[in-house]
């Protein structure tokens, strides 16, 4: 098997992309890790503040990352590191976004990638009620026991990749995509200066508008009144389906929710218009009830794949798993998840 590869994953600081703080790397030759490397680090700055919810998930702290480069200080040692390989993600949009977000905000240039998603390739090649990692690595045979460690969830991705290639009787990537009658998708080359991102520029935004609302937050307060943000949502109203907006057909083919019909239930921490719209925007097709047309449900109220072994599911969940137990090709995203590859905070 001449299965050549990097194996990548980052953990964020907070919601934005291109806030880095870990990074795992699996360098795969004919098969096999024969190299591993994982760094900590702190995010470039003004977009290295911790979230709360982030640090739920993988338990780094901003004293954890103190003493460590910066993502720009410490990128020429990764790029070192994966050479001129092809890169595999577990939800390839978003590790690939934090390389391209965080050589944005940095005002560094990066070099393009060949890239493959091990979702997609998951969601083709397994049955799985549910394609996240540990679901995935499970199907595999891979060991994964600290998911959400940057080098642990490299390595299963890693594992992930040769399990299906070698399903597939692939003696490379190229091999693979073309069984699959796909194309090796590329994110190309990040110039100082040129066109940034969607996500960037919507957090180069936020941070502006963050330091009015702090400034009204302090008035009002002073003032005795409410702070401007402050929730006032109720939770007795179900939530607001809105219209179903149509895909975009110029979309990125390679996206793993291009093509696929998502379904939102539960609460989101996002408008559920909005979250119609964001997948619409990556080639998927929203609707507003589980039918056998659905591929792919997301569900709020801070649901994670383990709950699909817990039972802790919501109405709609509960039809995906028995249409899935029907034959179905169905999937189970959680909210984070959708966010991920949509590119939301």
């Amino acid at each position: 098997m001449a299965l050549d590869f990097t194996a990548i994953d980052f953990e964020t600081a907070n919601g934005f992309r291109g806030s880095p703080c870990s990074v795992g790397l699996s360098k795969v030759r004919k098969g096999v890790v024969v190299e591993e490397a994982s760094w900590l680090m702190r995010p470039p700055e003004h977009h290295d503040h911790f979230d709360f919810h982030n640090t739920r998930i993988h338990g780094i702290r901003a004293e954890d990352v103190a003493g460590a480069p910066r993502f720009g200080e410490l990128f020429p040692e990764i790029a070192g590191f994966i050479g001129d390989d092809t890169l595999a993600a577990h939800n390839a949009a978003f590790d690939l976004g934090v390389i391209r977000s965080g050589l944005e905000v940095s005002g560094l240039a990066g070099p393009a990638y060949d890239y493959v998603c091990t979702v997609m390739l998951s969601r083709r090649c397994y049955s799985l009620v549910s394609n996240s990692l540990p679901y995935a690595a499970e199907e595999a045979g891979v060991s994964l026991v600290n998911h959400h460690d940057a080098a642990e969830d490299a390595r299963a991705c890693a594992g992930i990749l040769v399990d299906i290639a070698r399903r597939n009787q692939a003696n490379s990537i190229a091999e693979l995509y073309l069984s699959l009658g796909l194309t090796v998708p590329t994110q190309q080359a990040i110039r100082p200066g040129g066109v940034l991102s969607k996500q960037t520029l919507a957090a180069i935004a936020s941070r502006g508008s963050a330091a009015v609302l702090g400034a009204g937050s302090t008035r009002q307060a002073a003032a005795g009144g409410a702070a401007v943000g402050q929730s006032t949502r109720g939770w007795g109203a179900w939530p607001e389906e809105g219209p179903n907006p149509l895909p975009n057909q110029a979309a990125e083919p390679g996206h793993p929710l291009f093509g696929q019909t998502v379904v939102f239930t539960g609460d989101l921490a996002i408008a559920r218009p909005e979250a119609k719209q964001r997948a619409a925007e990556m080639g998927a097709r929203p609707e507003s009830r589980v039918t056998g047309r659905t591929t792919v449900l997301v569900v709020g109220d801070g649901f994670v794949a383990d709950d699909l072994r817990s039972g802790r599911l919501t109405g709609k969940a509960k039809r995906v798993l028995e249409l899935h137990s029907r034959g179905q090709q169905i999937e189970v995203l959680s909210e984070g998840e959708f966010l991920q590859m949509v590119g939301g905070a």
